[in-house]
Formats: structure tokens, sequence, C-alpha cells
């Protein structure tokens, strides 16, 4: 028998200890080593099982990787989506309520230091990844999050918080205004900023945002 006839076509999705001591070592091992440079070797020392016993769950090391981003994005995707509900679901002051989710969404969440790690590996090995690692997280984490997000922006149109035709331009508009200097200036989360500089920030990118798009506003051509 081969190895390919050996190996299911998707990993058994159960939540055995194995497998889960297995995805946590991954997600150790891809956040120290990269995608290029981890070995199968390396994660299954790591977990304390052997080779073989990762690939009676994992075809291969992309699909490892490719799993293990998504099951971390997804854990992520619902902690952001949470925050998003916290914050904009119910806005009564929209400059102060927006201030308040950015600098949350600037606050690093707890306990996902390695998957945070695993984004700037996609982020500077995406040349090499294969096509389907990076749709794959984007699919399983950002995009949702997005879309939740977009729905939200929605909202706070209809409610004549907000004018603009396009909620999906707008929420990237925003996003843009208040978390790309931040993203840029920590190197993607790697380093932290100081809440005096966070503030700052999102200050300066919630009124810019008000001035495109808040009540009595132009909408940008």
């Amino acid at each position: 028998m081969t190895r390919e006839e050996a190996v299911p076509a998707h990993p058994r999705r159960g939540t055995s200890p194995k497998r889960e001591a297995i995805a946590c070592a991954a997600r150790a091992v891809f956040a120290r080593e990269g995608y290029s440079r981890a070995s199968v070797d390396a994660i299954a020392a790591e977990a304390g099982v052997s080779k073989r016993t990762i690939y009676n769950h994992y075809k291969d090391k992309e699909q490892l990787f490719l799993l293990t981003i998504q099951e971390s994005a997804q854990a992520v995707g619902a902690a952001r989506r949470a925050l998003i509900e916290r914050h904009l679901s119910e806005v009564t002051d929209l400059e102060a309520d927006l201030e308040a989710f950015g600098r949350a969404w600037a606050t690093p969440l707890t306990g996902f230091e390695n998957h945070f790690a695993l984004v700037r590996v996609i982020i500077a090995e995406a040349a090499r990844l294969p096509p389907e690692i990076l749709q794959g997280w984007h699919d399983a984490g950002p995009g949702p999050v997005m879309e939740e997000l977009t729905r939200c922006v929605g909202r706070l149109a209809e409610r004549g918080l907000l004018v603009l035709d396009d909620a999906e331009q707008a929420t990237n508009h925003l996003m843009l205004l208040v978390n790309t200097d931040i993203i840029e200036r920590s190197f993607h989360g790697a380093v932290p900023l100081a809440d005096a500089e966070i503030n700052k920030l999102v200050t300066a990118g919630v009124r810019t945002f008000l001035r495109l798009y808040g009540p009595g506003s132009t909408l940008p051509s």
C-alpha cells in the first residue's frame, strides 16, 4: 500500500488528545520556524507523537499548515466578531464608539499569540505559499470578520449616522484609517505600541473617517 492510499484525503476532524497535541504543536512550530523551514519531524517531536501519527491525521505539511491556520483563524474571527458586536451593535455616540472600537481592535487578543505569529509567517512567505493556503486563511478568518463589520457599517448608514453608498468601500476606508498605521508601526503586532500612540492614531483615523462619511459629509467620488 502506498502512502497516498494509506492517508485519508481529509484529516479526521475529531478532538482526540493526540490531534489536539498535534494542532498545538503545529501552531508553535510554524509560528517559530515559518512554513518553509518547519518540518513534520519537528512538529511530531513538539507534540510528543510519531511522524506516522501526524500522517494519520493530515495528508502532508501543506494540509497541516492550512488546517492549523484555518482553525486558529476561526477562533480569532469569533473573538473579532464579538468585539464588533460589543462596540458597534448599539451605537449612541458615533465618534466615541468608533474610537472605542478602534482601540479594542488594536489591543492584542490574549491567548492567540501563535496565531498572529502565523499571520506574520503568511505575510512574509506569501509568494512561496500555495494559493490554497492564502485563500483558506482568508475565508476562515479575515473574510467573515470584514463581512460582519460591513454589515454593521451598513446599519449605521441606515440609521442616518453615516452617509455612504457603498458599505464595503466605507468599511475598507475605516480599517485603513484606523488600523493600518498601527499594523505598520507595530510590524503586524510583533512590537507592541504604547497606549498613548494607539489612542492618537485611532482618534485621528476616526475623525478623518467621519469627515468622509459622517452626517453632512459629501460622498467620496
